[in-house]
């Protein structure tokens, strides 16, 4: 296994411990138990816990980024595609459990700070969502509304059940449109 796949590995095995056990619970002997690696070699690619925890925003984040652009750019109509994509990837981070809530929920309770990156991305989305060829008052609200559900899902503050969910989806997609 080479050291970029083995860093993979660690950072799956830290975001599975998030959302299995809590971010309380996510120590480096947890995640290399997780991982299958020795806490040595775990301490190789991350050397304490904020490290792991920066890795692991850091890639989460990414991933988040370029799921919004890919979907944004291999759009079908482009008039509304900043507010599909980025309901459509919020969607599929709640039907996946994995990806950017998790990402999120490691820094809210450890290093806020780290959101310092996502936050100058969500500016410069605002900014394509408003000038998305609908109303922006409309594609802002689309977008707070997917980040509501998002939140709620998130921290368990009244989930909807699948059916629900997938309706209030499909209901923000058409108001792109």
């Amino acid at each position: 296994m080479n050291s970029n796949s083995k860093r993979s590995v660690i950072l799956t095995a830290a975001s599975s411990v998030i959302r299995s056990q809590g971010v309380e619970k996510l120590t480096l002997e947890a995640v290399a138990k997780e991982a299958g690696v020795s806490k040595g070699g775990l301490l190789h690619h991350f050397p304490n816990k904020n490290a792991l925890i920066q890795g692991l925003v850091e890639e989460l984040t990414d991933c988040f980024v370029a799921d919004v652009q890919d979907r944004a750019a291999n759009a079908f109509e482009d008039k509304g595609k900043w507010s599909r994509a980025y309901t459509e990837s919020v969607a599929f981070d709640i039907q996946e459990e994995s990806g950017i809530s998790t990402a999120l929920t490691a820094s809210l309770f450890s290093k806020p700070e780290l959101l310092g990156k996502l936050q100058e991305q969500y500016a410069l989305w605002q900014k394509d969502i408003e000038n998305d060829g609908i109303d922006p008052v409309r594609s802002t609200i689309v977008r707070l509304a997917a980040d509501g559900l998002w939140f709620s899902e998130m921290f368990s503050l009244g989930n909807l059940d699948a059916e629900l969910r997938e309706k209030v989806i499909q209901e923000l997609l058409k108001m792109t449109n």
